[in-house]
């Protein structure tokens, strides 16, 4: 009697299994519109929320800012002052969210407030821990829904634009179901392998891109004091070696790139705030995995002194201006 209960009870999980397998292929072939929650409307999410909404889909959102939500509201979508209840009434969720925290606070609040439905595919677009995207993906499997990273590259512009990178973390079915949505905000998906591993690229991407900018900063600071005009130097830059993401679409030197930050006192872009949490992150991971990152730990210190210095909101790229007025000994 024992065994036949065990073989029961065996079978019931196999057919849990495929049912959720095959509810999530079908939901990879089918096309048309969907209803979508997209929690964290800020300068990244925003745009992203608006591109899908121009793709035809339903819009649900949140955000704790009322601008924001309203912002998308006037836009079509509909505005939540709770994120279990968008959850709820949503099939697929997208979180673009500040930091570790704040993302685990979110999805134990969509949990505890019975947000999870079974057939709810949540995707994480935050730049986090890739051991707390692995924590809250085993809480959102356990709830009965599913979960991938699929952290993003690419920056505002690319968020406007609809040409974001993404870097999916989770099963090959999973990352089959989330491609077509994510293709409405940008133009090359990855799958990068097992949960976590979305944000294990994000990671060191985010470290390389804070080095080749303060390298940029550096040396465009020196190409100046020895008498080179800036916008002839950046041009060699973008036509040599040296050219990378920084010099091309973010140039730190004001006048050079009229879309960039730097042509606007540094305001918008992407915040040093955030980039020194995303640095702290790759240390964190750096530590934890026995790896040396001697130019990633300078790049997150260098960061650090320009928070320091009340400059957390200011794009990534003031460190040339910080740079600039500093005096070489």
């Amino acid at each position: 009697m024992a065994f036949r209960v065990l073989t029961r009870t065996a079978g019931n999980q196999q057919q849990q299994q495929l049912k959720l397998l095959s509810d999530l292929l079908i939901r990879s072939f089918s096309s048309g519109p969907k209803n979508v929650g997209f929690i964290g409307l800020g300068n990244m999410g925003g745009p992203m929320a608006s591109n899908l909404m121009a793709k035809g889909h339903k819009l649900h959102v949140f955000d704790i800012s009322k601008e924001a939500k309203d912002s998308l509201q006037a836009k079509g979508a509909v505005p939540y002052d709770n994120v279990a209840e968008l959850a709820k009434a949503s099939d697929f969720v997208v979180t673009m969210l500040p930091n570790n925290d704040i993302v685990a606070d979110t999805y134990d609040t969509i949990i505890g407030g019975g947000g999870i439905k079974n057939q709810t595919v949540f995707i994480d677009s935050s730049t986090i821990d890739p051991n707390v995207a692995k924590a809250v993906q085993k809480k959102v499997k356990a709830a009965g829904a599913t979960f991938v990273d699929a952290p993003v590259s690419g920056g505002v512009p690319g968020a406007k634009n609809a040409t974001l990178t993404f870097m999916v973390g989770g099963t090959t079915e999973e990352y089959q179901t989330v491609k077509e949505l994510l293709e409405g905000m940008g133009k090359k998906i990855t799958h990068c392998g097992g949960y976590g591993m979305g944000q294990a690229a994000k990671v060191c991407n985010n470290m390389m891109l804070g080095i080749s900018m303060c390298g940029l900063a550096e040396c465009m600071n020196l190409a100046i004091r020895l008498g080179l005009d800036p916008k002839v130097f950046s041009d060699i830059v973008n036509a040599s070696t040296g050219r990378s993401w920084a010099s091309e679409v973010n140039n730190p030197v004001p006048g050079i790139i009229p879309t960039a930050p730097a042509a606007s006192g540094y305001a918008g872009g992407f915040a040093t705030g955030l980039i020194t949490k995303d640095l702290g992150i790759a240390s964190a991971v750096a530590t934890s995995s026995n790896s040396p990152i001697p130019l990633g730990a300078l790049t997150h210190q260098i960061y650090r002194t320009l928070m320091a210095k009340g400059l957390a909101n200011k794009d990534f790229s003031v460190v040339y201006d910080f740079i600039k007025n500093a005096e070489g000994k």
